[in-house]
């Protein structure tokens, strides 16, 4: 017999997605200059803490070969990265292709997805910027992908 969902289960995903759906129809003035944690009742429900997640996306290009290495990545882990979230993060190994908005050609290359779980404040905001501007300057990328999203988060 399947479970009938109860009032909170069925109400945290509105929850947590009302927020993200509503500053993403809101106009750029009205957004807000941080991204919101995720309601804090909806998190004491799982004993659970109202964060975000990050996705960072990295290509590993530079021009059309594989120009950020194995060893490259990780002196950019340990130097730029480790050292603004030092409680820890997530790598995966992917694989990616975007659009180049010079050329207009698909390009598809090795990347790396950061994930991150911290506080939704505006210092946590900006170490992310902070990684995503060293990497572009560093490897010379066009962009790095990011993602943001309230969660609840417990360990």
């Amino acid at each position: 017999m399947r479970p009938v969902p109860t009032l909170p289960s069925v109400l945290l995903p509105l929850l947590l997605l009302s927020a993200p759906a509503a500053a993403q129809l809101a106009p750029p003035s009205a957004q807000p200059a941080f991204a919101p944690a995720a309601p804090l009742l909806a998190c004491e429900a799982y004993s659970a803490a109202p964060m975000i997640e990050a996705h960072l996306f990295f290509g590993r290009n530079i021009g059309a070969d594989v120009g950020v290495s194995d060893r490259d990545w990780a002196d950019f882990l340990d130097g730029e990265v480790t050292p603004r979230f030092p409680n820890g993060l997530t790598v995966i190994d992917a694989s990616g292709h975007w659009r180049d908005s010079e050329t207009g050609r698909l390009i598809r290359e090795p990347s790396k997805v950061l994930t991150l779980l911290a506080e939704g404040g505006p210092a946590t905001l900006s170490l992310i910027r902070e990684i995503v501007e060293s990497y572009k300057e560093r490897f010379h990328q066009q962009s790095v992908g990011l993602a943001i999203r309230p969660v609840c988060v417990s360990f």
